[in-house]
C-alpha cells in the first residue's frame, strides 16, 4: 500500500465518524447542552476564534518555553548520564519516579512556590516533556558501537570530542524520536498548568467555558488543544527533516519501492 492511501484511511475514517456524528445528533434531535453536533462546534470555533487565537498564543508560548529548557537539561544529563554509569544509577530512578506522580497533583504546589504567573506552568510543561527527551537521547548514545568511539580515542580524540563527532550525532534520530513525544504532550502540560490558576491560555479559556455550560465552545477549545499538539510535533519532524536530510531521504527511497 503507497503512503498516500495509508495516510488517507485514518482520514476517511475521522471524517466518517463526524458524519456519523452530526447525522445521530440531528435525528435524533439531542440538545445543545447534552452533546453538540461537529457543525455547532466548528460554529462555536469560527465565533470564539479571534479568544481562542489569543488563548492559544499563550499556550504555545509556555509550551515552547518549558519544551527548551527541557531540551537543554535532557541532553546535559544525558550526556553525564552516558559519562558515569553511577550517576546513572542513582538519577534513573529519579526520573521514573517523577513520572508516577500526576501532573494535575504538581501542579498547585507549583504554584504556592512560583505564584500565579507563567513560571508554574512552563514547570509543569519541563515535568512533562523532560522525561522522554532525555530516556531518548540516553539510550540513544548508549547503542552506539564502542568501535566509533575507539577510533576516535586512537586519533587522539578527548571526550568532548567523541560526544561532538560521535555520541551526539549519532544518537540524533533518537533524540527527534524522544523530542516528537515530547511535543505532543506539551500542550496539555500547559493546559493543566493553566487548569490550577490562571487568567488566560485555552486550559483557562476552557474552564470558563465550562463553568457557563458552553458545550460547544468546550469541544471547540478540545479541538484547538488537538491541533495545537499537532502543529508542536509538525515542528519538530519539520525541524528533524532540516537537521537530519538524509534519513528523510532515505525513507522517500523506501516508500517508492
Amino acid at each position: 500500500m503507497k503512503k498516500s492511501s495509508r495516510a488517507a484511511l485514518p482520514a476517511l475514517a475521522i471524517i466518517a465518524l463526524l458524519a456519523l456524528w452530526e447525522a445521530l445528533v440531528r435525528l435524533m434531535d439531542i440538545p445543545a447542552y447534552v452533546l453538540p453536533s461537529p457543525s455547532a462546534v466548528l460554529a462555536a470555533l469560527w465565533e470564539d476564534r479571534a479568544a481562542l487565537l489569543q488563548h492559544s498564543g499563550i499556550t504555545v508560548a509556555e509550551a515552547l518555553g518549558g519544551m527548551g529548557i527541557s531540551l537543554v537539561l535532557a541532553v546535559a544529563l544525558g550526556m553525564l548520564m552516558d559519562v558515569s554509569e553511577k550517576v546513572k544509577a542513582i538519577l534513573y530512578p529519579i526520573l521514573v519516579v517523577t513520572q508516577t506522580v500526576p501532573m494535575i497533583v504538581l501542579s498547585p504546589i507549583l504554584i504556592l512556590y512560583l505564584g500565579f504567573g507563567a513560571a508554574p506552568k512552563i514547570l509543569t510543561v519541563v515535568l512533562m516533556c523532560f522525561f522522554p527527551i532525555v530516556v531518548s537521547f540516553t539510550d540513544g548514545m548508549g547503542q552506539i558501537a564502542p568501535g566509533y568511539v575507539n577510533l576516535i580515542r586512537t586519533y587522539g580524540g578527548n571526550t568532548i570530542q567523541v560526544y561532538t563527532l560521535v555520541k551526539i550525532p549519532y544518537a540524533l534520530p533518537a533524540l527527534f524520536s524522544g523530542l516528537k513525544v515530547a511535543a505532543t504532550y506539551s500542550i496539555s502540560g500547559a493546559v493543566v498548568g493553566e487548569w490550577v490558576a490562571s487568567q488566560a491560555g485555552i486550559g483557562y479559556y476552557l474552564l470558563r467555558v465550562k463553568n457557563s455550560y458552553a458545550l460547544d465552545k468546550m469541544f471547540a477549545s478540545v479541538l484547538v488543544i488537538i491541533l495545537l499538539s499537532l502543529m508542536m510535533n509538525g515542528l519538530i519532524t519539520l525541524l528533524q527533516r532540516l537537521c537530519l536530510p538524509h534519513l528523510y531521504r532515505k525513507d522517500q527511497g523506501r516508500n517508492r519501492k
